[in-house]
């Protein structure tokens, strides 16, 4: 089997050597191109195993720091995800006109909403009534 590079074969050192021990209870050898590791070689599976330890703390720290990050963002006040569709003005425009018997596809038309998100912005309890 060959590959290019070692991190896309697997996400973790547990992975990898259950797909090593697979690899050879089947008698296939894995070639990382990349790296230039053969596992038909003592050396090359002791590489493949070290290699693969080196990329999961690599990526355990990536993770680490894009949390810390993330963490520091919101500290700050950065706010993640999509804006909002509608201002809290409208929203109560939109639960008044409902109330008054406005139908959820003119709503939806109106302020240019999924009927999922009407239903979303009008809450829970006017589900059942379309």
């Amino acid at each position: 089997m060959v590959v290019t590079k070692l991190d896309r074969l697997a996400r973790s050192t547990r992975d990898l050597l259950n797909i090593l021990n697979t690899l050879e209870k089947k008698q296939v050898k894995l070639h990382v191109l990349d790296q230039q590791i053969d596992t038909s070689t003592p050396s090359g599976r002791l590489l493949v195993t070290m290699l693969g330890s080196i990329a999961e703390f690599e990526n355990d720290l990536r993770k680490d720091r894009q949390a810390d990050g993330i963490a520091h963002a919101r500290k700050n006040g950065v706010k993640f995800g999509r804006k909002k569709a509608l201002t809290d003005d409208q929203v109560l425009e939109m639960r008044q006109k409902r109330s008054e018997g406005v139908k959820i596809k003119e709503l939806m038309s109106r302020y240019a909403l999924s009927k999922a998100s009407v239903y979303r912005a009008l809450g829970d309890s006017d589900e059942s009534a379309t």
